[in-house]
């Protein structure tokens, strides 16, 4: 089932408009985009592309999260990413999707027809450099990602990724980043369970050790204030200068 269409709204309003691909455009330049835009929901749990299929779309994650799902020949499957919002979802100049993406919470995206937009890059120069930023920014963060998979402990894993989402979610506020951090995590427990190749009880063990030490407090299961940074990233195994991109 197609996600319904949501009514155009313009790129001067967004709220990743800063971080987005579109970050560098002038007026003309924007109007050309809103001219070839429009915006899809998906609901939690629900396919945005599957590997393999043609894409013929491109676009940024406005809210929410979705997931990037690798499936191997014997039918296991691997969460090999996150797409959070100003995240671009695509690739110009590839006709099929080389992973699964799905929407891990409801997700907003502002899309782009695909054929119209890789001409646009080709005489927006601003663009074009905005989305080759983006695509080696994502290159760190896989790095950065086979770091924590491979050898942080499970308490380092929840840290590093509560670190992740925190910074990402300062750089979409005006407040911007603070040693003090205030966050709805958007992720399940088992939803980070699966992207940490960690068990459910270990996460939920490891979170409570950390609110038990002060490294964070939570209201509910989703509201997680942090009250200094420094000690959730020296808690991650990172300086306080920080490696992880958002």
């Amino acid at each position: 089932m197609n996600a319904p269409i949501m009514s155009q709204s313009r790129c001067g309003d967004c709220p990743i408009r800063h971080r987005a691909v579109c970050a560098r455009c002038n007026a003309d330049e924007l109007e050309a985009l809103d001219a070839i835009k429009y915006y899809r929901t998906y609901e939690a749990g629900q396919p945005i592309i599957w590997s393999g299929d043609v894409m013929n779309f491109v676009g940024s994650v406005v809210s929410g999260i979705a997931s990037l799902t690798q499936t191997m020949e014997d039918g296991r499957t691997q969460m090999v990413g996150l797409l959070l919002p100003s995240d671009f979802v695509g690739r110009p100049g590839r006709e099929g999707a080389a992973y699964d993406v799905a929407a891990t919470t409801d997700v907003v995206m502002c899309c782009f027809r695909k054929k119209p937009f890789e001409e646009l890059m080709e005489r927006t120069p601003h663009i074009a450099h905005r989305l080759l930023e983006m695509t080696l920014d994502e290159l760190d963060a896989a790095r950065e990602w086979m770091l924590v998979l491979g050898r942080k402990t499970a308490r380092e894993k929840i840290a590093s990724l509560l670190a992740i989402i925190a910074r990402r979610d300062a750089t979409l506020t005006p407040g911007g980043a603070t040693n003090r951090m205030v966050f709805d995590l958007p992720l399940t427990r088992e939803a980070m369970a699966d992207y940490l190749g960690l068990t459910l009880e270990t996460v939920s063990r490891q979170i409570s050790a950390l609110k038990r030490d002060g490294i964070i407090e939570l209201e509910g299961k989703r509201h997680v204030t942090v009250p200094d940074m420094r000690r959730l990233m020296e808690e991650a195994g990172d300086d306080s200068d920080g490696g992880f991109l958002g």
